[in-house]
């Protein structure tokens, strides 16, 4: 199951999250104490894989705590959508009766009392039948029974198919809660079935039971909520698992201290999360801490031969699983470590465990506390998601609270990729206030956090400036971490481009993803798309960084205010590097060229038709499009005429959708020699 969106309410500093999509992997950033960590809580308590207990003292909003805590049985403070794969929808499919489609999402809320609920969204109404279609044959076969008939039974018979008919004389259409009455007549009548094998009536009496047991069939599918699946779906959900601390190693471990408190259970906090990391080590050593204490011990107290050779033969099989270890972790560590070439050495001395770090340029051996503060955390991050995401996490949601706050900048980078592996097997939730932290070519991934006047936390999928103070300084972090902080963009070299906005960056980074796959273009540096929160944020953020004086080229809208800041720029900051200021029309040779303009229709037009869902029988390409006519003009248009008010943010919600299926296009696509153009404009 995978988790597709979530909303918390009534949690904590949360009173109304809003609802918030999710991904692989979801990044809430926002400026210290925003609220992000409640939201991770909240998330946590949906299904925690260990500890999450509901606490009404600390979860309930502290404002709102006198008038709650004593009715708050039935309050909801996490709710979230599923989709279920394939594999869930067919069991539930063959245990319900209900078709595969119907599972395909499922809406599951927790409340204060620690009890679910749940719908499937797509559950459809139990069938009804007419009840003419039950009645009518009832009718015929008892319109067949003579007057004179003998047997015995026909009396008896007579009486079950009229009570039968009454029943569907009472009800327009029948439904499920109608199919006990139905399959005990079925029943009586099925005793009958042999006393009038010698009898006329036998067959219309056969084809009748047929009949009625075919609208038996036809009924008897019950609600979902009547059958088995409540029990199920709650054990389907997939675990949270929640991190706050990371528990970094020390490079010298006391084994006697480690093997004690291993064996506790009154240590929170610090002490448990690096107690925890600890068992992780060593269970990645295959290996305790007291069998390593054990073949440590000094063989001289030792003096039968036999046990001097067995003791021998379990040192050299530790050092055996020690240097194993130590070159797997090594291997390991390399493919996700780019920062230098380490080699790690694990060694077991009398009652110490030490941990030894090497590299290709300092190549004697320095011990971990010695190393860098963010290289013992990667270390100890890594050791634990490793073992415990290929082991009992497998599948679990991770929540990760302001994970690699002390890496340096380029290691942060790193730990990006890290997420990505770790994403095909566990779906990641992370916080953070660090631009470093937001993948730049993933930005739907990206979500705000932000406290409202109230002084509430709110979640949201819009990354546009506010007119709310809050959320203005959120928004600041957000964009640095998209592409505007000036040390990210010059520390690794890359070609800055400036566009208006958010949608602009999606369309442009797929198109240079399928320039680049196909040859049509070799850039030296990287791209880096930066948004500029709108036309009125371009001349500022250009100057912030523009480098020895040199500006980046900036791509905008051929639109009028487009053409309007365009001919301001020309004239002023851009007045000796006019060539450097691209509007799409100088591509596209047509006016009020938008970049959705530059776009194949077929990678926008389902997400185009659900802006119109209300419209029955509604399809925009056959109704109203026109390759001719700026398709954004096309659509406001539309929406103004049938009083659609387009949801806020519906460009990028475009731009989104056509992310995949342009990387998806044929190289030979009609569009191809439109983008070289462009990005040839834009590479220096």
């Amino acid at each position: 199951m995978k988790l597709t969106k979530f909303r918390v309410t009534n949690f904590r500093s949360i009173e109304d999250s809003t609802w918030i999509d999710c991904n692989d992997i979801t990044n809430i950033i926002g400026v210290n104490e925003a609220g992000k960590s409640n939201a991770l809580l909240a998330l946590w308590k949906l299904r925690p894989a260990r500890g999450g207990e509901i606490n009404l003292l600390e979860d309930l909003p502290r404002n709102k705590y006198a008038s709650l805590k004593d009715s708050c049985d039935n309050l909801k403070f996490i709710e979230a959508y599923f989709e279920l794969d394939e594999e869930l929808c067919d069991k539930f499919s063959k245990l319900s009766k209900h078709a595969p489609e119907e599972f395909s999402s499922v809406h599951i809320t927790r409340k204060y009392n620690s009890r679910y609920t749940y719908h499937f969204d797509n559950e459809k109404e139990p069938p009804k039948l007419p009840s003419k279609k039950f009645n009518e044959p009832i009718k015929a076969f008892l319109g067949k029974i003579s007057s004179d008939s003998e047997l015995e039974c026909i009396p008896k018979i007579q009486n079950i198919l009229e009570q039968l008919s009454q029943l569907a004389e009472t009800e327009e259409l029948l439904s499920y809660s109608h199919t006990p009455d139905l399959i005990q007549g079925i029943n009586d009548l099925t005793e009958y079935e042999s006393a009038l094998a010698d009898s006329n009536l036998y067959t219309p009496f056969t084809e009748l039971l047929e009949i009625l047991n075919s609208i038996y069939d036809q009924l008897n599918i019950p609600p979902i909520s009547e059958t088995d699946i409540p029990n199920l779906i709650i054990n389907e959900l997939p675990t949270f698992v929640y991190y706050s601390n990371y528990g970094n190693l020390d490079s010298e471990i006391y084994l006697p201290n480690v093997i004690s408190d291993l064996d506790r259970t009154d240590i929170s906090g610090v002490a448990a999360t690096k107690a925890r990391t600890l068992k992780i080590l060593f269970d990645f050593i295959k290996l305790s801490p007291r069998e390593i204490l054990n073949l440590g011990m000094d063989s001289n107290n030792l003096h039968d031969q036999d046990q001097i050779t067995e003791f021998g033969k379990k040192k050299a099989e530790r050092q055996v699983l020690l240097d194993s270890a130590s070159a797997d972790l090594t291997q390991k560590f390399r493919d996700w470590w780019k920062q230098g070439d380490y080699t790690f050495d694990l060694t077991a001395d009398g009652n110490f465990f030490k941990i030894w770090v090497s590299d290709s340029i300092r190549k004697e051996k320095i011990s971990l506390e010695h190393r860098s503060t963010g290289l013992q955390w990667f270390l100890s991050f890594y050791l634990t998601f490793l073992v415990e995401t290929r082991d009992s996490l497998k599948g679990s949601i991770l929540l990760l609270d302001e994970a690699g706050l002390s890496l340096h900048p380029l290691a942060q980078k790193d730990l990006i990729a890290f997420f990505k592996n770790l994403s095909k097997e566990n779906q990641i939730i992370h916080t953070t206030h660090s631009p470093f932290l937001v993948d730049t070519e993933n930005i739907d991934n990206v979500k705000l956090a932000y406290v409202d006047p109230d002084g509430h936390t709110v979640l949201s999928n819009d990354l546009r400036a506010n007119s709310t103070p809050k959320m203005k300084t959120s928004i600041y972090a957000v964009h640095a971490a998209l592409g505007l902080n000036v040390s990210d963009v010059l520390l690794h070299g890359c070609q800055p481009v400036i566009v208006e906005g958010p949608s602009d960056q999606y369309y442009l980074y797929a198109i240079k993803n399928f320039l680049i796959a196909n040859s049509k273009i070799h850039p030296k540096k990287e791209l880096v798309f930066m948004p500029a929160g709108g036309i009125k944020g371009v001349s500022s953020l250009a100057s912030i960084i523009s480098t020895d004086g040199e500006l980046p080229y900036v791509v905008l809208d051929s639109d009028k205010s487009g053409n309007d800041f365009k001919n301001k720029l020309i004239n002023d900051l851009y007045k000796d590097e006019s060539s450097k200021v691209i509007s799409l029309s100088d591509i596209t040779k047509s006016e009020n060229s938008e970049i959705e303009d530059i776009i194949p229709f077929n990678c926008l037009s389902k997400a185009i038709d659900k802006l119109f869902n209300s419209i029955d029988d509604f399809d925009f390409e056959d109704s109203i499009y026109d390759a001719n006519t700026p398709l954004i003009t096309q659509i406001e248009t539309t929406a103004k005429d049938n009083d659609i008010l387009l949801p806020r943010g519906y460009k990028v919600t475009l731009a989104k959708s056509a992310k995949d299926k342009i990387l998806k296009l044929k190289k030979d696509h009609e569009y191809i020699s439109i983008w070289t153009d462009l990005f040839k404009k834009i590479i220096k």
